[in-house]
């Protein structure tokens, strides 16, 4: 089978990222034939064979003459049509799997997709993996940015509430491009044209399906893990909070909570831009951003974890490797997180964004050890899909 992987960053950038270069690989070791299309940059790690791909697009620099052109291509793009025609003339593939494409590589790639399809008389199947909610929210997070509150008023197709909330960078232009992007795409009628809709989460699911067209399309399969070969690790006196420090992770909620049990060792490993806020803070050890078997050995000799989330999280990989490393987690009870946590079996549920609720949580588990060593234990007969897993479900997608 042929398969085009399709994501507008071909570099390491981001979780979507991790899963193309891995689910791709994969599909490779099955005997598998994989290329991949999206923009060019310096630090593109995978390709197609007739080196096609759409410019750069940088939206935070760039000349005056491109900030102008930007808002009629982030809605409609000639070059990427031109660029995935070159590479579809050439590999032929039996099946496109869309990731991450809006405003850079644009929906125009599915009308060229089917153009191609219809010309040649060849079946390509339209896969489309949803890493967030852009399709039903154009700033993508269901999170007003300004307000510092999840949002779903652009649910049902009404995104001109985009606009009105200015979503997207709390600019008023780029929300109305943002707006206009969406408006012209689902009046279009381009996402008929998928197949098949891959949700990271049951929660991602009951949100896509707020739009007709997708609710036929759409199947709930959690993200894939790397089995681990399970090792006793002695804890130590600490818990830790690894990811990125912003507000939509509920960091200033646990940092609240963090000065309020001053007798509790906390390790923060990560960056984000409310890091000047933890540094200082006595009981807080900021190790930064760590990878590996750095942060391997973190997760693995902490008490627990906690994952804050104020935002509708999916399935964030940091509450699955935790709990693989044998690491118990306290989680915010919002979006997919509660379907990766069994309250009171392998972690904790509290409420999202409620300081008391999270301090109790904390303070209880750090000083109940035979409740740790339970949720521990517990966490080894986790079933978490290995990429091999994954992989027999997505051929039944495929087929």
């Amino acid at each position: 089978m042929k398969v085009l992987m399709i994501n507008k960053f071909l570099h390491p950038n981001g979780g979507s990222e991790t899963y193309i270069f891995k689910l791709g690989d994969f599909l490779k070791e099955k005997g598998h034939e994989v290329q991949y299309f999206g923009m060019e940059h310096e630090n593109r790690c995978v390709g197609n064979s007739v080196d096609s791909y759409t410019s750069n697009m940088d939206f935070h620099g760039g000349s005056k003459l491109s900030k102008l052109i930007y808002p009629l291509k982030t809605i409609y793009s000639f070059e990427a049509r031109k660029k995935i025609r070159l590479v579809l003339d050439s590999f032929k593939p039996d099946v496109c799997h869309i990731n991450n494409f809006n405003y850079q590589l644009t929906p125009s790639i599915i009308v060229e997709i089917k153009k191609w399809e219809k010309k040649t008389g060849k079946r390509c199947k339209i896969i489309f993996t949803a890493h967030d909610y852009q399709l039903v929210c154009p700033n993508h997070m269901l999170h007003n940015i300004n307000d510092k509150k999840n949002c779903e008023k652009c649910l049902g197709g009404k995104f001109y509430n985009c606009m009105k909330g200015r979503c997207i960078h709390s600019s008023f232009l780029k929300s109305v491009i943002g707006m206009a992007e969406a408006y012209f795409w689902k009046f279009n009628g381009v996402y008929k044209n998928i197949d098949k809709i891959i949700c990271c989460s049951n929660f991602l699911k009951t949100k896509m399906d707020t739009n007709p067209i997708f609710a036929e399309k759409t199947i709930a399969i959690h993200n894939f893990i790397d089995k681990v070969d399970w090792q006793e690790t002695e804890k130590k006196d600490y818990v830790l909070y690894f990811g990125r420090f912003s507000e939509e992770k509920g960091i200033g909620t646990l940092i609240d909570v963090c000065k309020s049990l001053p007798n509790i060792q906390f390790i923060f490993a990560g960056t984000g831009p409310l890091e000047e806020k933890i540094n200082g803070i006595k009981n807080i050890k900021n190790v930064g951003f760590k990878k590996g078997e750095e942060l391997e050995k973190l997760i693995k000799e902490a008490k627990f974890s906690i994952y804050p989330s104020k935002w509708f999280e999916n399935c964030p990989f940091s509450v699955m490797e935790s709990q693989m490393y044998g690491t118990p987690v306290i989680g915010a009870r919002i979006g997919g997180i509660p379907e990766l946590i069994e309250d009171g079996k392998t972690g904790e549920l509290f409420e999202s964004g409620n300081f008391e609720d999270l301090k109790s949580k904390i303070s209880n588990l750090y000083n109940d050890n035979e409740k740790l060593k339970k949720y521990t234990e517990n966490c080894k007969e986790i079933k978490f899909d290995s990429i091999l897993e994954y992989y027999e479900k997505l051929m039944d997608i495929y087929k």
